[in-house]
């Protein structure tokens, strides 16, 4: 996976690609925006792929600016596509199209039917066209996805038994009706035996170090119970690299709650192969005298760009409504290149300096990301901007429906 140079967050096409609502109040009064925005859909500048959203932000802005839907349409058929085996080359510029489908450009459904039909990444386009639900869009695909998928595929197409096309084509052919049976609730599973549950702590942690299919209810069971074993143990796990009970060890200690501070802040201070998971404990439950710490750690994060290890420190600067950290989360706003930051630091500065996170608020309400306009929504102030805006987002068909509830309570209130 190729990653996009990000430019500084104090240009046009910085803000563009961090998805920033700014950018998007912007665009329409900055001469070559256009090109811009054609450059973040073709090469996705998205930090984490996985969870960061744009498809919606760029479809919006592709409709405001009355863009057309060709250049990302050639960017799909590119020769590279004959080559090019990353899903990520095209996937963003297919949730791209299939939102400017949602916001009434059917324009923008040629390309992607051809797409399916023919390109590499031909099963994000066709799942991209069914989860849509519009037969008229579809007519002739289920032959295509017949023909194309194997019996995982098709459960994967099927995961919405209520879609409209899902049903259409398993009337019509029987390998998609078999997956949409194997979609179906099934007898609810019995619940496990506990087992670990009667065994001392000493006993549990020999079970998890002994590694067999035991130590990972041995492990949460000590997180429940809340056991200092437990603490020994994330001291000898999670230095191994990798570690197969890392991850296992982590999720038992968000139960352990407070009672993990005095080690959690060791760990964090220390800058040891547990202070990611001594942070994340402090940030939730640290106290006033936690600050500190916590201020150095999203400085730290801010400092390396590692935009993943600030989330925990900004939510717990957040929750202790630590005034002093508005400068940095100011600062991690505008230059975050991970949006799905937003939603926490958007938080964090209501709490913090309510006046101050007011206009981040405002901004929000254009944001790429839908928990920032969901937070947004609640905490804009409503001056005439913010109504309008809200009222789009009241009504957009493509938008989450989170974010529609929210702008119409808002706009009820």
């Amino acid at each position: 996976m190729n990653k996009v140079a990000i430019q500084p967050a104090g240009t046009l096409h910085g803000t563009l690609q961090r998805g920033l609502g700014r950018a998007a109040r912007r665009a329409a009064d900055i001469k070559g925006a256009d090109e811009l925005v054609y450059d973040c859909v073709c090469h996705d500048p998205r930090w984490d792929r996985q969870c960061e959203s744009r498809g919606l932000y760029y479809a919006r802005l592709i409709l405001d600016l009355e863009l057309s839907a060709r250049p990302i349409a050639d960017h799909l058929f590119d020769v590279s596509d004959l080559v090019d085996t990353d899903e990520w080359r095209t996937s963003l510029a297919i949730e791209v199209l299939a939102d400017l489908i949602k916001l009434s450009r059917r324009d923008a459904a040629a390309p992607l039917r051809r797409y399916a039909e023919e390109g590499w990444n031909w099963f994000e386009a066709l799942d991209a066209l069914l989860q849509l639900g519009d037969l008229s869009l579809v007519t002739g695909l289920d032959d295509v996805a017949v023909e194309r998928c194997d019996d995982d595929d098709l459960y994967w197409l099927a995961a919405d038994p209520g879609n409209p096309v899902v049903r259409e084509w398993a009337a019509r052919h029987r390998r998609v009706a078999d997956a949409l049976a194997r979609r179906q609730p099934g007898e609810r599973p019995r619940r496990r035996d506990p087992g670990p549950s009667n065994r001392s702590d000493t006993e549990l942690a020999e079970l998890a170090r002994r590694g067999d299919d035991s130590a990972v209810e041995a492990i949460l069971e000590l997180g429940r119970r809340r056991s200092p074993v437990l603490l020994d143990l994330a001291e000898e796990f999670l230095p191994q690299r990798p570690s197969r009970w890392g991850s296992v060890v982590c999720r038992a200690l968000r139960d352990y709650g407070s009672a993990a501070l005095p080690r959690a802040r060791a760990w964090a201070a220390c800058g040891s192969a547990c202070s990611d998971v001594g942070i994340d404990i402090v940030a939730k439950h640290g106290t006033q005298q936690d600050i500190p710490l916590l201020l150095d750690d999203l400085d730290r994060a801010l400092t390396h760009g590692d935009w993943g290890a600030a989330a925990s420190p900004a939510e717990g600067l957040g929750r202790l409504r630590a005034g002093a950290a508005v400068p940095l989360l100011e600062r991690t706003w505008d230059e975050s290149a991970y949006a799905y930051l937003r939603p926490r630091l958007l938080t964090a500065l209501m709490r913090t300096a309510p006046h101050t996170g007011e206009s981040f608020a405002t901004e929000g309400l254009w944001d790429c990301e839908e928990d920032v306009r969901r937070v947004a929504a609640v905490a804009a102030p409503l001056d005439e901007a913010a109504t309008v805006r809200l009222r789009r987002l009241r009504r957009d068909p493509a938008e989450d429906p989170r974010v529609v509830t929210a702008a119409a309570a808002r706009l009820a209130s």
